[in-house]
């Protein structure tokens, strides 16, 4: 079969384009050389890269006789995308450039369950205020990432029954959003967008890397031989619906007993402290009285933390992960949480699976989920396919 595509104008801009996605400068003849054809089908092939904004002229190369070679980089700074976090109780949106370095954000207090006319025209008036706060049009605009708490059909953007979002089940998010800022949007589950916010915050050569959200609900990430594991429906990772058998005689909001979520949440461990008398509705209230001391908060927060624990035991024994990250609001905890994550997983797991293991407290923090939802738009912006498409549109 013939491949059309080396017939078109933009045979090859894209790959070659892969190649300076890394940053480094290089002359027109090092790129020629590493692609294999002439340096005329290269510099060709940088013009329209040039004329897209992705690539520029940078600091001239040595010289080892006569006029120095001009390099070519990838260009960060001129085109953006947007990255969304929407929480159960807030949302946070932020610009970013095509390195990922944040130039922008705003957070605001916004409950999910208002629905998603709500919520999104929220992301809108925030998302527009931050372009022209930092004198960007939409033209500069390449991408939007956008993480939910809830299930998401990764394919369509739609989330599916998701338990605390009422009237989002099956809405078109990514139709709703692209009609406002004419861009491609790209829609999560949140806890797929922080484990990758959180591996390029700070794990970037980590392979194998599992992040546990620990907040309102509880989900894990997973980030398999480099690629973020979705599974067939996409809800792998979705591990607060796991059972626990402590927790048999507790009602999920799944509807079903003795889930993980109901057992170590936020929630679960705050109402566990109301009971005890203690003033606490929610997971702030329960890292409040943990960093005032109350001993019953401790004991309560590591418990929760044996609890996941538990479940992760079973987790490694699948996926053989390096580092175990754990965010969510629970994890400002400190090291209480933690230390019961630890206590049953390296009590309850081989030795070999753990030897090298690394449990530690999320780098990123509140950031995870807006950082790791500017690199889902990025990598889809920056993707082979979509250079292609830029390129076409300008012919």
């Amino acid at each position: 079969m013939v491949d059309l595509r080396k017939n078109t104008p933009s045979a090859g801009v894209s790959e070659l384009f892969q190649l300076l996605r890394d940053g480094q400068p290089r002359t027109r003849s090092e790129l020629a050389e590493l692609v294999g054809v002439a340096r005329s089908t290269i510099a060709l092939r940088v013009d329209s890269l040039i004329d897209l904004g992705l690539v520029a002229p940078v600091e001239d190369a040595a010289s080892t006789g006569g006029r120095p070679s001009a390099q070519i980089a990838m260009q960060a700074g001129k085109l953006v995308v947007l990255g969304v976090d929407v929480g159960a109780s807030h949302l946070r949106v932020g610009v970013a450039d095509l390195s990922g370095t944040a130039l922008a954000d705003a957070t605001r207090d916004l409950l999910v369950s208002e629905g998603p006319e709500t919520v999104l025209d929220t992301v809108v008036e925030l998302g527009s205020a931050l372009l022209q706060q930092l004198g960007r049009s939409g033209r500069d605009l390449l991408a939007v990432g956008v993480g939910l708490p809830g299930p998401v059909e990764y394919s369509t953007g739609r989330p599916i029954n998701p338990p605390i979002m009422p009237g989002w089940h099956g809405f078109d998010v990514a139709a709703y959003l692209g009609a406002h800022f004419n861009a491609p949007v790209l829609v999560d589950n949140d806890v797929n967008v922080m484990s990758m916010g959180e591996r390029e915050a700070a794990w970037p050569d980590v392979e194998n890397l599992i992040f546990v959200k620990v907040a309102t609900g509880i989900g894990a990430g997973i980030i398999c031989n480099g690629a973020l594991l979705r599974g067939a429906d996409g809800v792998a990772g979705d591990i607060g619906h796991i059972r626990v058998p402590s927790g048999a005689d507790l009602l999920c909001r799944c509807g079903n007993f003795g889930c993980l979520e109901a057992l170590a949440s936020g929630p679960a461990v705050a109402r566990k402290l109301r009971d005890a008398g203690l003033p606490a509705e929610d997971g702030p209230d329960v890292v409040a009285l943990v960093a005032q001391g109350e001993r019953a908060a401790v004991h309560a927060v590591r418990q929760a933390g044996r609890d996941v624990g538990e479940v992760l035991s079973a987790c490694l024994s699948m996926m053989n992960p390096s580092v175990i990250v754990i965010g969510g609001s629970m994890a400002l905890t400190g090291e209480h949480f933690i230390a019961g994550v630890r206590e049953v997983v390296y009590s309850r797991t081989m030795p070999l699976a753990t030897q090298h293991l690394q449990i530690v407290q999320s780098a990123s923090g509140l950031e995870a989920g807006m950082l790791g939802a500017s690199m889902l738009a990025i990598h889809h912006a920056l993707s082979p396919q979509s250079i292609d498409g830029m390129l076409a549109a300008r012919v």
